[in-house]
């Protein structure tokens, strides 16, 4: 069976940011055209971020979907481990703030930045 491979920004029970991996099932469509079960979106936001950008720590204000569409994403997390995606990958962003909490940078989310000579420019699709 085909798979996707999902890339997962998550809160951890901690409260820190961690990357995990997940697959998705490719189990509908046709053996040229494989297909998951239909994913629900409320919205796609396109963004670009100039070379030189780059966030201080935050978290994720709902689950989305992050494709990057040119240049590169670094993502950044407390405990020093990162990840930079290209163009044509992906990853989960749900990394969004413990119920109850009070947002500590110190603790809390995660940093992005603008990677290389080219511009930045993702799609947000939010559950």
């Amino acid at each position: 069976m085909a798979r996707f491979n999902q890339v997962i920004l998550f809160t951890d029970t901690d409260g820190r940011a961690r990357f995990r991996e997940s697959v998705i099932d490719l189990a509908q469509g046709t053996e040229q055209s494989r297909l998951s079960m239909p994913l629900s979106c409320s919205a796609l936001q396109l963004r670009e971020s100039p070379v030189g950008f780059r966030s201080s720590f935050h978290c994720t204000g709902a689950p989305q979907w992050v494709f990057i569409l040119r240049g590169q994403m670094k993502i950044g997390l407390h405990d020093g481990t990162s990840r930079t995606f290209g163009p044509g990958e992906h990853f989960y962003s749900a990394d969004v703030l413990p119920q109850g909490a009070t947002f500590d940078p110190a603790v809390h989310g995660h940093w992005s930045c603008q990677v290389g000579p080219d511009p930045l420019v993702t799609a947000f699709v939010r559950d």
